[in-house]
């Protein structure tokens, strides 16, 4: 275990992954290379695709030709040609993807790829050993022998070898490195989409898991009625949706849509679940490596979200449960924050193995988290310990374990500027949206088309974000929109929450069926989207599918990325944004893309500044809210650290790989040894989950426990395998 530097001397950077000796796929010719977006812009002639036009325009509405096609005198005789052609096109894809992407993999230990499944049980990820790469025109098998053609019009290609299941070596375009590549921040822009609602249940996102279950209103509601309904299939139909929502032919999308990252929101119920909570415990666990598996295959980086926290952190229906905050607020805010703590060290411990640091480079640890309620002193200590718990596992700078994101908790980005200054790779998420700002939001969005297409609200993105984005990056350091959407009305079935009437009125009905939506409609979304994404700089949608309802209609089209691009209002090259702010008048300070060397885990990376660790050091914090009038902190109820950890398994592989293939044990810091929280015995407990203004203990149970120590181990600890 490493402890915080003292000074920028211990910082250590770790050795960068040794690259392919290429900088685009060894298909694409060094003269189709780019240097700038439009130049990148690549086509061919036989794209089909419903994402995809006859003709693709560039980023400017011209359309691009392929380069492929020779330029020499015609006089040649065609079919010599046309057969020397061939020739040359065979060995100019097959020997460069031999030596650059197959042998490579016999050396390259720490890069990937395997295939999961479409819709077959994870527990083992299964590969075809026929293709074990492929780019635009590829024809993909998954592993339960269906077929899609990979649609890729921008230089990206996947790679599938059951051999070598952690190559790194794919990529999704030819503008952002292939995952055994550094991404520089500051350089290469997140265009990335949320795979929303597949492992945390939303109403609006699956609505028709809802509508079966009326008095359901959040995932705890959900499990409860579903594990009463044996006759059809009890808790076994959240797994059908785990089975079915999200396919490989998804992820193989959001590569061909030009984007390049993905934001994946998981429950902490992957690990474990206490006897208390009705969820679904450690199922989603292999389908969640299924999607980094897909995700590593198409060379797209994941954003791992922990979306739910026990208690909840936000009283929102995505915490797990609608209702109070009981996470580090109320009488069971400590010893909730302490479970907290616990999965996230274990998910740390999981993606900081070599096997996966490639794919998870950035940890989402709390899904905004409501700091007006918590309390910011209170939030920023734990975010003090989190990030001293997480780089004690991983070690200090660059390299060493994930980047570190938190939530804004919705007090604006200029809130944090300055948070733990010194502090290694820490990331400020924001999620910017108008559908929740209170307002009416009636103001047109058909309204015209070109720089007239979207009434105010292009505009309005524009002046709202860019200038706050572009100070953030300096202010604070990495700075991204973990959400945004094209919502600017709160029009959208359970949008706001089941039982919501005003998500659904009749002022809404144009905005819950975009088959009634003209091109002035799409016109205006695609330019209030552009704009957007120009304010924003590095994002993520929220959110990329959206399920049908009861009567097989989207509705939160507003909401839905793949519908947009399928019906023509979500722009098919993000790259097409920028300028977009600049075209409509509104200009910001542009961030010069330097930031400090401690935000990127260069020198300095851990040395927190000694008045921020005087100030806000000491956990739990001097002070929790939600707790009756004069009630004595120090004997809130806590958890004692002697249970078995439940660490995480690593993916079980069909074929298996070479003997040679190290897969992980799930747990990259051996000397951590600690013991996770389990309730006292003998000690009586509150409602974890509804305990704000309880009344408080009388006593300290038992008699002995300390919120603020911990037992010291002095031995490996006993270890449980989520399965």
């Amino acid at each position: 275990m490493s402890s915080r530097p003292d000074s920028f001397a211990e910082v250590s950077l770790a050795t960068p992954d040794t690259p392919l000796n290429s900088k685009q796929p060894p298909w694409i010719s060094t003269s189709e290379a780019a240097t700038t977006p439009r130049e990148s812009f690549i086509d061919t002639s036989s794209n089909s695709s419903p994402l995809l036009s006859s003709q693709h325009p560039g980023p400017c509405g011209e359309e691009i030709k392929s380069s492929f096609h020779s330029k020499k005198d015609a006089a040649y005789v065609r079919p010599v040609l046309l057969f020397l052609s061939a020739v040359l096109a065979v060995v100019a894809v097959v020997v460069p993807v031999y030596f650059l992407v197959i042998k490579h993999q016999h050396h390259d230990h720490g890069s990937d790829m395997t295939k999961g499944t479409n819709s077959s049980s994870p527990s083992s990820i299964g590969s075809p050993a026929d293709p074990t790469y492929g780019a635009n025109g590829s024809t993909v098998i998954t592993s339960d022998g269906s077929t899609f053609t990979y649609i890729n019009p921008f230089g990206g290609y996947w790679i599938d070898n059951p051999n070598d299941p952690f190559n790194d070596g794919a990529r999704p375009n030819l503008w952002t490195p292939p995952l055994n590549e550094s991404w520089v921040w500051g350089t290469n822009k997140v265009n990335g989409v949320n795979i929303g609602g597949l492992f945390v249940l939303e109403p609006f996102i699956s609505p028709a898991l809802f509508e079966r279950y009326p008095e359901a209103i959040d995932e705890w509601s959900l499990s409860t009625l579903m594990a009463a309904d044996t006759t059809n299939g009890g808790l076994n139909q959240i797994e059908e949706h785990y089975k079915t929502f999200i396919t490989e032919q998804d992820i193989a999308e959001i590569a061909g849509a030009g984007l390049n990252w993905i934001r994946l929101p998981i429950p902490f119920w992957a690990i474990e679940k206490w006897d208390f909570e009705p969820f679904l415990e450690q199922v989603c666990w292999p389908y969640i490596l299924r999607v980094l598996q897909w995700a590593r295959k198409y060379g797209l980086r994941v954003n791992l979200d922990l979306h739910t926290i026990p208690g909840s952190q936000n009283g929102f229906n995505h915490s797990g449960k609608y209702g109070t905050i009981n996470f580090l607020n109320g009488v069971m805010g400590v010893a909730n924050a302490q479970r907290a703590l616990g999965y996230i060290r274990i998910i740390a411990e999981f993606i900081s193995q070599p096997e996966w640091r490639n794919v998870v480079p950035v940890f989402g640890i709390m899904n905004e988290a409501r700091v007006a309620v918590i309390g910011m002193d209170q939030m920023t200590s734990f975010y003090l310990q989190a990030h001293d718990m997480i780089r004690n596992i991983t070690g200090y700078g660059e390299g060493n374990g994930p980047y570190i994101a938190i939530h804004d908790g919705f007090q604006g980005l200029s809130s944090w500027a300055g948070f733990l200054e010194g502090s290694d790779r820490i990331i400020l998420d924001s999620h910017p949206y108008f559908a929740f700002s209170g307002n009416s939001n009636t103001e047109p969005i058909a309204t015209g088309t070109g720089l007239n297409a979207g009434g105010i609200w292009p505009t309005l993105a524009c002046s709202r974000w860019a200038t706050a984005m572009n100070t953030s990056q300096t202010a604070f350091g990495v700075t991204f929109a973990g959400e945004f959407s094209n919502g600017f009305n709160d029009c959208g079935l359970y949008l706001s929450g089941v039982g919501n009437v005003e998500d659904v009125a009749p002022s809404c009905s144009l905005f819950l069926d975009s088959s009634q939506w003209n091109d002035t409609m799409k016109a205006g979304l695609q330019q209030f989207a552009l704009a957007s994404m120009d304010a924003l700089q590095d994002w993520f949608f929220w959110t990329w599918k959206i399920g049908p309802s009861s009567n097989n209609t989207i509705a939160s089209p507003l909401w839905s990325y793949q519908l947009g691009l399928q019906q023509g209002w979500m722009p098919s090259d993000p790259r097409m944004a920028t300028g977009t702010c600049a075209a409509l008048g509104v200009t910001a300070q542009q961030f010069n893309g330097v930031y400090q060397p401690y935000q990127t885990g260069g020198p300095g990376a851990g040395t927190i500044n000694p008045v921020l660790v005087s100030s806000y050091g000491q956990y739990p914090p001097t002070s929790i809210n939600g707790l009756t009038a004069g009630a004595t902190q120090s004997i809130l109820p806590t958890y004692t650290s002697t249970s078995a950890i439940p660490t995480l398994p690593p993916p079980t592989f069909t074929p298996s790989p070479p003997s040679s293939v190290a897969i992980g044990n799930g747990w990259f810091d051996s000397s951590d040894t600690s013991l996770a929280a389990t309730e006292v015995a003998g000690c009586t407990y509150p409602n974890a989950w509804d305990a704000v203004s309880v009344p408080m203990p009388t006593a300290l149970c038992p008699p002995t426990a300390s919120a603020s120590t911990s037992p010291v181990v002095t031995s490996a600890p006993a270890v449980t395998t989520s399965s």
